[in-house]
C-alpha cells in the first residue's frame, strides 16, 4: 500500500490535488491563481467576505491579477474563494499567505499564523501537505506550527507534512512575477521538503530546496535587510551630499558605472510596504532572543525612519527660499502609496511627511492615481484625494513628490508649479536654469 508522501506525490504531478491558500492579499490571490492556471483545483480562504465575494464573481481587487483571468478560471470551476475554513479538510495541500505585522513595541506579531494554524489544526487529516509563507523569525515552523499540529495526535512525514516558503511578491513589478521567480523551500524535514518541493514545481519554472525551514526563514529575511541597510546607507548618503552641495543622483549614476562589486541602490522619502520596514525587525528580534544585537539592521532602521523628517525639512528650505513659512503655506503631496503604480498604503513614509507639514500648520492636499482617501493615525483624520488640475499645481506654494507613478506628467508639474521638492529624482531631465531656483531633489 503506497504510503502518504506517494499518494499525495502522485497527485500533485496528475493536477489532482486540492490547494487551499488562506489569505487573499498580494501575496495569496496571485499565488491560489497560478495554481489554478496550472491545472490544480483551488480554492481561496478568506476572512474578508468581500475578497470572497469579489473572487467568486471574476473579480480581481489586485491590480498584478488580471480581472479576464480570475473570470476564466472561476468559468472553468479551478478557482473559488471561501470563508468556511471548514472546508480545509477537503484540501491536500494548504499555504498559508496571512500577515505579519509588528506590535507597537516592535516585537513580531505572528496571532494572525496563530489563527490560521489553529483553524488547520481543527480539521488535519492525514495526507496533508501544510506551508507557511508569511514572513517570520526562523524557528517558527518548527517551534510554533509543528506542536499544534502535533497536538492532533498525527505524526510529521507519516500522516503530514509541513515547510517554509518564503514569498517573494514585488507588487507592481512587469518583469518578475509568482512563475517566474525562483522559489526556495524549506522542510521541517527533508520528507516534507520533498513534497513541498513538488508542489512548487508544478507552477514555477525554478525551486531551490535549502537544508531546513529555519533557513528558508532566515533567507527571507536577509533579502530584506539587505535592502533596508543599502537604502538606508544610501538614505544617509543624501544627507551627507545635501550638507556638502553636492548631487546624490549623480554620485549614485558614477559609482553605478563600475561594471563590478557596486549596486546601486537610491535615496527616497523612506521606506514602506509590508516588508522592509517590518522583516528586518523579526531578524533583529531573534537575535536579542539568543543574546546578539544586530547593530547594522537597528542603525539602518533609525536613518530611513528620519527621511520623513528630512523631507520636510528641504519643504520648509525651499519656502524659506521664497521668503514663505510653511505655517499658512499649500502644500500638494503628489503620491501616498508605498511604491510607483500600485495602491498599497501599507507603512508608507507619505503619511508622516503630511502629518508632520500640518504639524508646522501647513494646509496639504494629495493627489494619487490609485489612492483616493488616507488615514491619519496621529490626528484620526480621513483625507480625500483631489484632482490634478493646473490650478491646483499653480495655487500650490510647494509640490512634493513622494511617490513616482508613471502616468505622471513630471514636466509639467515642474513647469506649473512654483517650487517643487523631488524625492524620487522624476525631474533628473529638467537641468535649464528655469528650474534652478525652483526644483530642489534629495
Amino acid at each position: 500500500m503506497a504510503n502518504n508522501k506517494q499518494i499525495l506525490l502522485e497527485k500533485i504531478a496528475s493536477r489532482d490535488a486540492r490547494v487551499g491558500v488562506i489569505g487573499l492579499g498580494y501575496v495569496g490571490l496571485p499565488l491560489v491563481v497560478e495554481f489554478a492556471h496550472s491545472g490544480f483545483l483551488s480554492t481561496g480562504f478568506e476572512v474578508d467576505a468581500r475578497k470572497a465575494d469579489a473572487l467568486n464573481h471574476g473579480e480581481s481587487y489586485i491590480p498584478d491579477v488580471p480581472t479576464d483571468q480570475v473570470k476564466e478560471l472561476v468559468a472553468a470551476q479551478k478557482l473559488r474563494a471561501t470563508t468556511d475554513f471548514g472546508e480545509l479538510k477537503d484540501q491536500d495541500i494548504i499555504i498559508i499567505c496571512v500577515p505579519t505585522p509588528l506590535r507597537k513595541t516592535k516585537d513580531p506579531d505572528v496571532s494572525y499564523i496563530l489563527a490560521a494554524s489553529e483553524k488547520i489544526q481543527a480539521t488535519l487529516r492525514s495526507g496533508q501537505l501544510i506551508i507557511l509563507e508569511s514572513t517570520t523569525y526562523p524557528g517558527t515552523t518548527d517551534e510554533v506550527l509543528k506542536p499544534i499540529f502535533d497536538e492532533t495526535g498525527l505524526k510529521l512525514d507519516e500522516d503530514y507534512f509541513l515547510a517554509f516558503s518564503p514569498e517573494r511578491v514585488d507588487p507592481g513589478n512587469e518583469k518578475f512575477n509568482t512563475k517566474n521567480i525562483t522559489k526556495v523551500v524549506g522542510g521541517v524535514t527533508g520528507v516534507s521538503a520533498d513534497v513541498a518541493a513538488a508542489t512548487y514545481g508544478a507552477i514555477v519554472d525554478n525551486v531551490h530546496p535549502v537544508s531546513s525551514a529555519r533557513v528558508a526563514e532566515c533567507c527571507k529575511l536577509l533579502e530584506n535587510t539587505f535592502r533596508a541597510v543599502n537604502i538606508g546607507l544610501v538614505n544617509e548618503l543624501a544627507q551627507l551630499c545635501d550638507t556638502l552641495g553636492i548631487d546624490t543622483w549623480e554620485v549614485i549614476a558614477a559609482a553605478a558605472t563600475k561594471p563590478f562589486g557596486f549596486m546601486p541602490f537610491y535615496p527616497g522619502p523612506g521606506i514602506g510596504g509590508h516588508c522592509i520596514p517590518l522583516d528586518p525587525h523579526y531578524l533583529s528580534w531573534k537575535a536579542r532572543m539568543h543574546g546578539f544585537e544586530a547593530r547594522f539592521i537597528s542603525l539602518a532602521e533609525e536613518v530611513n525612519s528620519r527621511m520623513p523628517n528630512h523631507v520636510v525639512e528641504l519643504v520648509t528650505r525651499g519656502l524659506n527660499q521664497h521668503r514663505k513659512p510653511v505655517n499658512g503655506s499649500k502644500i500638494l503631496v503628489m503620491g501616498v502609496a508605498y511604491k510607483r503604480d500600485i495602491d498599497d498604503m501599507r507603512e508608507s513614509p507619505a503619511l508622516g511627511i503630511i502629518e508632520n507639514l500640518q504639524k508646522l500648520g501647513a494646509e496639504v492636499n494629495f493627489h494619487d492615481p490609485y489612492v483616493s482617501e488616507i488615514h491619519l493615525e496621529g490626528s484620526g483624520e480621513h483625507m480625500q484625494g483631489i484632482p490634478l488640475s493646473n490650478e491646483v499645481v499653480t495655487g500650490a506654494d510647494c509640490v512634493v513628490i513622494v511617490t513616482d507613478h508613471r502616468n505622471i506628467d513630471y514636466g509639467w508639474l515642474a513647469e506649473h508649479a512654483p517650487l517643487v521638492v523631488d524625492t524620487r529624482n522624476t525631474t533628473r531631465h529638467l537641468r535649464d536654469e528655469r528650474f534652478t531656483d525652483k526644483i530642489i531633489r534629495l
